[in-house]
């Protein structure tokens, strides 16, 4: 099975209708701050008084784009960018974000982060109705939705809220129209979504409020599961428009963005990661202790876990692992070969802080094993004596069909291994999971998707796509 994509949306707007100098570099900015939300392609889009300039490739923030680059693009009153990852078949050019349409009623820009659950049939009806496909990610099929609707109704409001009522699973949307600036979040919540105010006037819509931050602009709220929110240049309190029909089902944010994704800077639903990630090291210290000399965490998202693991339990917090920072994240990489590879180069570890010590090592998770595995190694290769693994989520058992890269139940070790078989394989002396009971603990939130752990999905999951692809092709052809 394949999992879909993780990624990072931003947007912007200006207050007065007309060109402004600069704003592709805003964008660029705030891309930046989301990198780690996508590593694989990236794009920036302006829209010139309804006229728009794209630039987009694979590659890095900061390869894709130079100052000729950003230059090239037009000034405008408005903008979107995206950063994205995806897995094994999906990274291709046509792929890339912002994807753009041109359409009777002008053009449309679009971004999105999420995964939908019935994207296969989305795209079957689409295809069979005469559209074709230049990609394979679900932002085509969300695109053509939106458009299709926009066609049948007086305006892009219209059409996307009636497009909600068709799409399923998880979707946080930042797209233009030749004079607005539009955010939706899908009704269970799933990915992030918020949006601020600079003191020049622009609103500023991204995945997390780290983004906000970076380009100068203070939070004003996080977007509501379900609402949709309109920008406009108009001025006053007619600037931004709140549609909220399609709120109040039951929310289920992803309870992984505090664990791993999201920035420890960052704010969710009025939740701070680090101190989530804090929280979750002090629960592990409680549940799990050990007997060590050093608290050690694997950068970056068990730095935070490692921190609280060391205040819960009074052993000395050290660096005893150093990130390359210009290798993309292992757990993202789309072969289990390229895992295998970057880990050494990712990591090197502290002699002086691990020769003879026994370690409490903290990482965020454990997928297949093969991470974990080459870790423990380098820390055995570096002389420490014992390492007891401490992980701040809870084991993983099933796969995401809302937008993270989790692998089918086949692959995941805790599926066919116990705790104590686990630590065997990975060469730990011990090892601990965060109780599937203490997320509430950890988080504080009261409501979130944790159906990676335990099977629980907020939303009905998608049948086999390649059985489901065949009987709904017979249905609509009534074969």
């Amino acid at each position: 099975m394949a999992i879909h994509e993780e990624c990072g949306v931003f947007g912007i707007i200006f207050p007065e209708k007309g060109a402004v100098n600069g704003i592709a570099k805003e964008v660029y900015h705030g891309l930046y701050a989301l990198q780690h939300r996508g590593q694989e392609s990236c794009g920036i889009v302006v829209n010139d008084d309804g006229v728009f300039g794209v630039h987009k490739d694979q590659g890095l923030v900061g390869d894709v784009f130079s100052e000729e680059t950003l230059d090239a693009l037009p000034a405008g009153g408005m903008a979107i960018g995206h950063v994205r990852y995806g897995t094994t078949g999906g990274n291709t050019r046509s792929n890339i974000q912002p994807m753009i349409v041109s359409h009777q009623k002008g053009n449309l820009a679009l971004a999105h982060n999420g995964n939908l659950t019935n994207s296969i049939e989305l795209r079957d009806r689409l295809e069979l109705s005469g559209a074709i496909f230049q990609s394979t990610s679900d932002t085509e099929t969300i695109t053509y939705v939106i458009t299709r609707q926009r066609l049948a109704t007086d305006s892009i409001e219209k059409a996307v809220l009636s497009s909600m009522d068709f799409l399923e699973g998880a979707y946080s949307l930042v797209m233009m129209s030749a004079k607005k600036l539009i955010a939706v979040r899908d009704p269970h919540g799933f990915r992030p979504l918020c949006f601020g105010k600079r003191s020049d006037g622009a609103y500023v819509v991204a995945s997390e409020s780290c983004a906000l931050e970076a380009v100068g602009a203070e939070f004003v709220r996080d977007i509501d599961p379900g609402e949709m929110l309109v920008f406009s240049h108009a001025g006053g309190e007619k600037e931004i428009t709140s549609y909220r029909d399609h709120c109040g089902e039951k929310i289920s944010p992803c309870i992984f963005e505090y664990i791993y994704f999201a920035r420890p800077d960052s704010v969710i639903d009025g939740i701070s990661v680090h101190e989530t990630r804090v929280n979750a090291g002090r629960i592990l210290a409680r549940e799990f202790p050990a007997n060590a000399d050093v608290v050690v965490g694997v950068p970056d998202s068990g730095l935070d876990a490692a921190i609280g693991f060391s205040a819960e339990s009074g052993i000395p917090y050290e660096m005893g692992l150093v990130k390359n920072k210009y290798v993309g994240r292992s757990f993202i990489a789309p072969s289990q070969d390229s895992r295998k590879d970057t880990v050494r180069i990712k990591l090197s570890p502290i002699r002086s802080v691990l020769q003879g010590k026994r370690v409490v090592l903290i990482d965020d998770s454990i997928v297949r094993g093969t991470t974990s595995q080459r870790i423990i190694r380098l820390l055995r290769e570096a002389g420490a004596g014992e390492i007891h693994l401490r992980i701040s989520s809870p084991p993983f058992r099933h796969p995401c069909f809302y937008g993270v890269d989790i692998d089918s139940e086949d692959n995941l070790i805790a599926n066919h291994h116990t705790p104590e078989q686990i630590a065997e394989i990975i060469g730990a002396d011990s090892i601990g999971f965060l109780p599937l009971e203490s997320l509430k603990e950890m988080s504080g939130c009261t409501a979130f998707c944790g159906a990676c752990f335990d099977g629980t999905y907020p939303t009905k999951p998608p049948a086999d796509p390649r059985k489901d692809r065949f009987e709904q092709k017979l249905s609509q052809r009534n074969i």
